[in-house]
Formats: structure tokens, C-alpha cells, sequence
């Protein structure tokens, strides 16, 4: 661990003392270099919550004390993705690495450091007042930092994106952080069936206790043949919440006609793939793109807490370990190696 000098909050900017941090894999790719495009050195962590420090200039939205969820896309609020409800698209927050006016309040040794969305691998962070979501006080802290990425992203691919509704039949292609809050979303609107497709069992045994009503092992030699059984003719959702592009084409595959499919999880810098463009002509079958959900951060994370509070998700059993921050090399290993559901590092 290292001493980073941390500025105080600017105009517009709150200071958060951070209680928790969800172990994601965006940050294990942007370690590893899989996912390029970030200037370095800089701070990982985009999911997280904690208690509201100090507020700067001109921030009505939070108060000291306040509970909040810090959300990787802050937004202007005022550009035309923010007025029609497509905040997470804003093109106004400044270049990745930065706070959205294009400076950085972390320092090391006197030299700037870059900010991995919210920065919540530290234990006091500065974000733009839009990043700071206000929750009930009464969840947990180290439960809800998992909304801020894991949980709005997976219940918002199913939710908020991919058009299903009561009865919808919905396929999740990975059953990590995401894909698992992917089933719990399909099971909140009352999908049916839903199915998890994983590689590890530990994770298939996860995703039936959390609303999958199948699952199946994406290593097995049949995976066709068993989804076909769930779902004749195809899904009429599917999720893909991995990067991998078997997985991919496994997932479009098994859309069926009228049927969508969302591609939430990241793939590797160069990765192509290629498909017969008459499977989505001839079964109006749709190819759909979701980031962070397709949420609202300032008005979904509060619903999502509540949602948390009365037991409607589970996000306790998505913990699988818990660790220090000096632990964190320990956590990406044991992320990299499949071991995690979600692990959480707790300040």
C-alpha cells in the first residue's frame, strides 16, 4: 500500500469515506491490460458505498452523513442522453481517468493520479455529486456497495433493457457478479423459465438458490440440446454477462425468433466475431448493447436498496469472501481463477 495525497472536495464534488468495494472484473482488465485505454498510475475500484465526509460548492444532492452508493457514470444531467432517462450514456463527464471537469484530486509523490471511475479501492475517495446516490441508512454498507455495478448492472440487463416481462423465457450466459443479479432480475418480473449457463457448479448451485429454475454446465457436450429442451425454438432473452465469444455465439444461437439478446459483459480488446446478418432478418431477432443496466442511478439505486432491505435480492448470498485492502492481489487471483461470486474488499 501506498500513501496517496487525496484533494479536497472541488465545486460540485462530495468526499466519501469508504466502507466497501465490490471485487470486479472490470478492474482485474484493466490491471492485466486485457482492457486498454486507461491512463495509468491509477486508482481501481467502480463499485463501492460509504458515508458522505464533506460536500464542495454548489452540491445539493447529498448532505454530511448521508449513506451513498457511488456510481462509475456521473452525469450533466442536461445533455440529451440525461433529459430523454439515458444518463449512463452522458457525453459530458470529461476523459476516462478524470473527474468530469478533467483534473484528478489523487496524487502520488506530487505526481497526478488517474481515477478508475469512482476509485473506491481506497479508503476515502472524490467523486462528481452525481456519482454519490443517497440510500436508506439501514442496509448494510458492504451489501449495498454492491449496487453500484454488480447488482444495477445485472437486474438492469433484464429489467430496464432487454424488454422481458411476465412469462418471458431468459437464458443468463455467465453466472459471476452480474449474471447472477441477471437472474435475480428475471425472477423479480416473473420470468419463466430461467436458466443460468456457467463453467464452475459452485456458481450453478449460486444462481439456483438466487431464481435460475435450470441450470446448465456450459462444458457439458449437450448445452444445445438441454437449452433446447427448456426453451424450444429459442429464448426469448438472452443474457450474456461474460466476455468470451463462445459464449457469445452460444447466446445468440439460442435467441429465438422475436427474441433478444443482450450483450452486457465486456469482450478483450480485439476480439471479432462474425454471424449470418439473415438471423436477424428472417427471425426478427434483435442484437442489443447494455451498460450499467440501463440504469438511472439517482433514481434505480435507492429502489435497488429497498429491494435489498425487504429480502427481495439476496445480495448476501452473493458474497463469497471478503477481504482487506491489503488483501487486494489476493482477491484478483482468486477472481481471475473463478472462485468469486463477489467478493467485497471491507475498510
Amino acid at each position: 500500500m501506498l500513501p496517496v495525497t487525496l484533494d479536497p472536495p472541488g465545486p460540485n464534488e462530495v468526499l466519501v469515506r469508504m466502507v466497501a468495494s465490490g471485487i470486479c472484473h472490470s478492474c482485474l482488465h484493466a490491471m492485466n491490460g486485457t482492457h486498454g485505454g486507461m491512463p495509468t498510475p491509477l486508482v481501481l475500484g467502480d463499485e463501492g458505498a460509504g458515508v458522505v465526509e464533506q460536500i464542495g460548492a454548489g452540491v445539493d444532492e447529498v448532505a454530511v452523513g448521508d449513506h451513498v452508493v457511488l456510481s462509475w457514470a456521473p452525469n450533466c444531467g442536461s445533455c440529451r442522453f440525461c433529459v430523454v432517462g439515458r444518463p449512463v450514456l452522458c457525453n459530458r463527464m470529461g476523459p476516462a481517468g478524470f473527474l468530469p471537469d478533467g483534473t484528478t484530486r489523487l496524487h502520488l509523490d506530487g505526481q497526478p493520479l488517474h481515477h478508475f471511475g469512482p476509485a473506491t479501492y481506497a479508503e476515502f475517495t472524490v467523486v462528481h455529486a452525481s456519482a454519490a446516490i443517497p440510500i436508506r441508512r439501514d442496509l448494510p454498507l458492504d451489501i449495498a456497495a454492491m449496487i453500484g455495478c454488480a447488482v444495477a448492472t445485472g437486474v438492469g440487463a433484464v429489467v430496464n433493457t432487454s424488454g422481458a416481462g411476465l412469462g418471458s423465457s431468459v437464458a443468463v450466459f455467465g453466472c459471476g457478479g452480474v449474471g447472477l443479479n441477471a437472474i435475480q432480475g428475471a425472477s423479480l418480473i416473473g420470468a419463466h423459465p430461467i436458466v443460468g449457463i456457467d463453467l464452475v457448479d459452485a456458481r450453478l448451485e449460486l444462481a439456483d438458490r438466487l431464481g435460475a429454475t435450470e441450470v446448465v454446465n456450459g462444458s457439458g457436450p449437450d448445452v444445445a440440446a438441454r437449452l433446447n429442451e427448456v426453451a424450444p425454438g429459442g429464448f426469448d432473452v438472452t443474457i450474456l454477462a461474460v466476455g468470451a465469444m463462445a459464449a457469445f455465439e452460444r447466446a445468440w444461437e439460442s435467441t429465438g425468433p422475436g427474441g433478444t439478446c443482450v450483450v452486457v459483459g465486456r469482450t478483450p480488446d480485439g476480439e471479432r466475431t462474425s454471424f449470418n446478418p439473415q438471423t436477424i432478418h428472417t427471425g426478427e431477432k434483435r442484437l442489443v448493447g447494455s451498460i450499467y443496466g440501463s440504469v438511472r442511478p439517482a433514481v434505480d439505486f435507492p429502489k435497488l436498496a429497498d429491494l435489498a432491505f425487504e429480502g427481495r435480492l439476496q445480495l448476501e448470498d452473493l458474497v463469497t469472501q471478503r477481504f482487506r485492502i491489503d488483501q487486494v492481489n489476493e482477491a484478483f487471483a482468486a477472481l481471475a481463477a473463478g472462485d468469486l461470486a463477489r467478493g467485497l474488499i471491507v475498510f
